[in-house]
């Protein structure tokens, strides 16, 4: 028998979700302009938000928050933050599965979607783990019925709003991984995922620039923004796509962007417990880090390890994603407890780090600070430190701690 909380929790998911599909578009026609403090945050008194909008938008305008949104942002002590707005703004999801086979979705998800009216991004993108597949039982039935309930609740409203949704295929998706014969393990999970994807009532809304192996590997924009997608949902990228990798980065229309995004589902270095292995990172991570680097990748956004960590490595920023499904991560070598977040990415052209992240603790709405967060993390194949900090900024003592655990060669940033 399900306990009350599990009950409360079923009925206020149902609720939000079906409000929200409902009015997620319906304040899409006047954006929402963004401000720094979060006293200018909606409050319990008001159903409209008067917040200093970016130079082309002025006038300033007031825009009516669709009742979902406003019950949530109602509840926000201190009112919900909006950080200042970028040139673009994206929301950025990821892992929002839950239980294998599962055709349902944890509240947070639904919470997700129905704040999307309150920070008015210009896409959504999502670092893998839609649904819950990756169970070698599941039927096809089975498989056509979790996307079928992930586009009831993400992909549907999204459309409705008209959000491009840019994502990469995790391995609760459609898993890569292969038989030693060299075979695809979940071959019926990649042709469902496939077929759901290439519906055109599926479409994302993205303007692609090479569609090549969609939703795989795939190129898109957005303005003056390049994106990559590749198929992380194993550790391994085969030869032959890392060469279209390379050419797509090299493309005119990559050459032309401000900046590069790579979105893929495996992280190539460690953060959290449980995911500190082979296997649950990408292989090859230097050779591959070299290779963005080379093509002047920005960003490399990932989930799978279901924990927040805003990083880098050289000069690529690696923004380690959280959760919205089921089973948030400790990190390593942390007492940090897991929670659930998101996070609201602005890119500035004019900014010299380009991005900005503002992250959100699901459960308070409270925007999640860096020095919240470890410092560094010493995963099995490499240090990573914190996106705010530099080599310099570690005590002897922190340097030491890593040179112990991995020697003084992956003990750099």
């Amino acid at each position: 028998m399900l306990s009350w909380r599990s009950l409360l929790r079923t009925f206020l998911g149902i609720i939000i979700g079906l409000v929200a599909t409902i009015s997620l578009h319906a304040c899409q026609t006047e954006p929402i302009a963004t401000s720094s403090s979060p006293s200018a945050a909606p409050n319990s008194g008001a159903n409209k938000v008067v917040v200093p909008s970016k130079p082309e938008d002025q006038p300033k305008k007031a825009v009516v928050l669709p009742p979902a949104t406003k019950v949530i942002v109602d509840r926000v002590a201190n009112g919900l933050y909006n950080p200042p707005r970028g040139d673009i703004r994206l929301a950025v999801i990821s892992d929002l599965n839950s239980a294998y086979g599962s055709t349902d979705y944890e509240p947070e998800v639904d919470k997700a979607i129905a704040l999307l009216p309150f920070w008015q991004p210009d896409m959504v993108a999502c670092s893998g783990d839609m649904v819950a597949g990756q169970y070698p039982s599941l039927t096809e039935e089975q498989m056509k019925a979790m996307w079928a309930a992930f586009d009831d609740r993400v992909a549907a409203p999204l459309r409705k709003a008209k959000l491009p949704y840019g994502f990469t295929m995790g391995n609760h998706d459609a898993s890569s991984a292969r038989s030693v014969a060299g075979k695809f393990l979940f071959s019926r999970e990649r042709d469902v995922a496939s077929k759901y994807w290439n519906d055109p009532a599926h479409d994302p809304g993205v303007e692609f620039v090479d569609r090549f192996e969609f939703p795989f590997y795939y190129t898109f924009k957005y303005k003056d923004v390049f994106f990559l997608t590749w198929d992380g949902s194993s550790d391994l990228i085969p030869k032959d796509k890392l060469a279209w990798v390379e050419k797509a980065l090299q493309s005119p229309a990559a050459k032309a962007a401000k900046i590069k995004i790579l979105i893929g589902h495996l992280p190539l270095y460690a953060v959290t417990v449980g995911r500190d292995s082979a296997g649950e990172v990408m292989s090859n991570t230097e050779e591959l880090r070299a290779m963005l680097e080379r093509n002047n990748v920005h960003t490399y956004i990932s989930g799978h390890h279901h924990g927040y960590y805003p990083a880098h490595k050289g000069k690529l920023q690696l923004l380690h994603m959280g959760i919205l499904g089921a089973g948030p991560r400790p990190y390593l070598d942390s007492r940090m407890p897991p929670r659930k977040s998101m996070t609201i990415l602005d890119i500035n052209f004019a900014s010299p780090e380009l991005t900005t992240y503002t992250t959100y603790d699901m459960r308070t709405m409270q925007p999640i600070k860096y020095d919240e967060l470890p410092r560094s993390i010493n995963g099995h194949n490499g240090m990573v430190l914190r996106r705010d900090l530099k080599m310099e900024d570690l005590s002897a003592s922190e340097r030491a701690t890593c040179e112990k655990q991995l020697g003084a060669s992956l003990c750099s940033a």
